[in-house]
């Protein structure tokens, strides 16, 4: 017997005793996609449709089988059918909505379709842990950990709705942040869009900066006599500002060109809105040309050797033509570090994990991981600006604030996650705290006993703590790179789809009817519908049972009063009488033209008590 490397038993699943049976080949198509055989599963599929085309099973089957191959359109038709075969069919509904989300410009539908899953079934986990990963999608993450909490209260031992939650209180976003799946646009149209913004940004900004850079080389430097040898030549300020003309041409130029390849226009704000680093580029990009011409206009004639004479205007706008890039970085670098909450994330990905946690989702693991990394980058960052308190405000004791970050650290080990076995993770998390420690009691022995050279060397040994965690950091990333796994960055962070050590909700087996319950409604004229009105729970008498299709599914004619409440809550109740039995289908009923379409859900049959059984005082 084989195994995968998590333990999950990946043995070949023989064909059903009964190859006549569909649904023992539905059954082996379960135990099959369990083991991760999506081939061999959707032939057990195919079989079992072969041998009852009208049992919404297999096309479900089909379905789950199709997306594990990637093969989503198919997946998407195969589902579709399963959805016209049992409309009132909660688990196909999920199955359809599973499969649209992979469909560039379908989450509408898929939204559409998880939400009548959740009407449908709302005491099943499976559908509101979809509408949370739907809505996670779209960066929705309000709405997401509602979801989520949700499925929780009717599953405690539910792996992705604990990943999925810890996302959301990380702030998590999917690499295609500026595309909102909600749109009807191609993501291929706004990644093309994205690209050409970004690059437009770019070469304006790189432009720009070499213009200020010669300038400020062949006339300000030389002017201000900076440059050993050089002095300023008269006339060079109209030289110069000629050449920054030039310059501007060559933005104008890049401008138009770059223009005609965003073709999504219309989505550009909500991709701004979306995207902060892409927001942040194009700021940039349109703030770089008119800090460009303020330092044009304004190019000082100093006298030389003062520094004093070149101008407030010109050198904050030279500034912030040379150093955007540093500043966007640093902008960026703090963003992705301090958004979330990862002590919190750690908690909810820890719930995610049995006893023992090696067993564990692959995704949670993954996550613990990089969250770890995010709480290094927090301490290391953190010690970093306490550490440069003293020597901004002169107070040596100021360092005694850095005993905050080692006192972070003991916080994060109540999360309940287990540490990964990562030894750069392990150098990374304790160089803050070694170079806290160490400033602190440099700041108090610096504040006690004045200079000193111990003091010195306790200074010395922070800052070398801090670097040796930056170069943990650094050798973690490089290694990530070379190998082309997930690195020690926020982007690594993934969604889990796990569903534990149980059947996903979109592969649970359709309720059957026996015989005699086919028999029962279609000529019984005791059929009760128990439904919910508008005053609370009501019993209507069905007019007619006109027919009871080979999936089990009723086909009801009531009257308006029904048809109210099935608009209402559409999860209704059956009773039907037999002189020998009488049984209890509970479904759900969905309006199709002049019918109601009952799709049974649980089916309960009752012998009538006999004369010995009757109740007596």
């Amino acid at each position: 017997m084989g195994s995968d490397i998590d333990g999950c038993d990946t043995s070949p699943v023989p064909p059903p005793l009964d190859h006549a049976d569909p649904r023992a080949w539905c059954a082996v198509a379960v135990a099959r996609l369990s083991r991760d055989q999506p081939e061999a599963a959707l032939e057990a599929a195919r079989q079992a449709i072969g041998r009852d085309p009208q049992d919404e099973w297999g096309h479900r089957l089909a379905g789950a089988a199709l997306e594990r191959l990637g093969r989503d359109t198919e997946a998407v038709a195969a589902s579709r059918e399963a959805v016209r075969l049992a409309p009132g069919s909660w688990a196909a509904r999920l199955r359809l909505a599973s499969a649209l989300r992979r469909i560039p410009g379908r989450w509408r539908e898929a939204w559409a379709e998880a939400r009548h899953a959740v009407r449908f079934a709302p005491d099943e986990p499976d559908p509101h842990v979809l509408c949370g990963d739907l809505a996670l999608l779209r960066g929705d993450h309000g709405g997401a950990a509602r979801a989520y909490g949700e499925a929780l209260r009717r599953r405690r031992d539910h792996p992705a709705a604990w990943v999925n939650l810890g996302l959301t209180l990380l702030r998590w976003q999917r690499p295609r942040g500026h595309h909102d799946p909600a749109w009807e646009a191609d993501p291929r149209d706004t990644g093309r869009a994205r690209r050409a913004l970004e690059t437009w940004s770019r070469q304006v900004r790189v432009i720009l900066a070499v213009a200020t850079a010669g300038i400020c080389v062949a006339v300000v430097l030389p002017g201000l006599g900076l440059l050993p040898g050089a002095h300023r030549l008269p006339g060079m300020h109209g030289e110069a500002r000629i050449a920054g003309a030039l310059a501007l041409a060559a933005v104008l130029a890049i401008c138009v060109r770059q223009a005609t390849r965003v073709g999504a226009w219309a989505y550009v704000p909500g991709m701004l809105r979306r995207d902060l680093r892409l927001c942040m580029s194009v700021a940039l990009g349109l703030l770089a040309p008119a800090a460009y011409v303020a330092g044009l206009a304004t190019l000082p004639e100093p006298r030389p050797g003062s520094l004093q004479e070149v101008g407030e205007v010109w050198a904050g706008a030279t500034g912030l033509v040379l150093l955007n890039p540093a500043a966007a970085l640093a902008v960026r670098l703090l963003a992705e570090t301090w958004r979330g909450r990862p002590v919190a994330a750690l908690r909810r990905f820890a719930a995610a994990l049995p006893v023992p946690p090696a067993a564990g989702d692959r995704a949670a693991q993954r996550d613990i991981a990089v969250t770890f990394w995010i709480v290094a980058a927090r301490a290391w960052q953190a010690a970093a600006a306490l550490m440069l308190v003293p020597f901004v405000t002169g107070a040596p004791l100021a360092a005694v604030a850095c005993l905050a970050v080692p006192a972070g650290l003991l916080r994060v080990r109540t999360a309940g996650a287990p540490r990964p076995r990562d030894r750069w993770l392990a150098v990374a998390l304790a160089a803050p705290a070694v170079a806290a420690v160490c400033a602190a009691a440099a700041g108090a022995a610096g504040a006690l006993a004045g200079p000193d050279p111990a003091v010195v060397a306790l200074w010395r040994c922070a800052w070398g703590a801090l670097a040796l965690g930056a170069a943990a950091f650094a050798v973690r990333a490089t290694r990530a790179w070379w190998r082309g796994g997930p690195g020690p960055w926020r982007a690594s962070l993934v969604p889990s789809e796990s569903r534990g050590t149980r059947i996903p909700g979109d592969l649970t087996p359709s309720a059957g009817l026996s015989d005699e319950v086919r028999h029962a409604a279609a000529y019984s004229r005791n059929v009760v519908l128990a439904c919910t009105g508008a005053d609370g729970p009501r019993a209507l008498a069905v007019s007619a049972v006109t027919s009871v299709t080979p999936a089990g599914e009723f086909r009801l004619i009531a009257g308006d009063e029904a048809w109210d409440a099935v608009r209402r809550d559409p999860r209704v109740v059956l009773f039907v009488g037999d002189p020998r039995f009488w049984a209890e289908v509970r479904g759900v009923a969905v309006p199709d033209d002049d019918v109601l379409r009952v799709t049974p859900r649980q089916v309960l049959m009752r012998e009538y008590p006999g004369r010995h059984q009757a109740r007596t005082r």
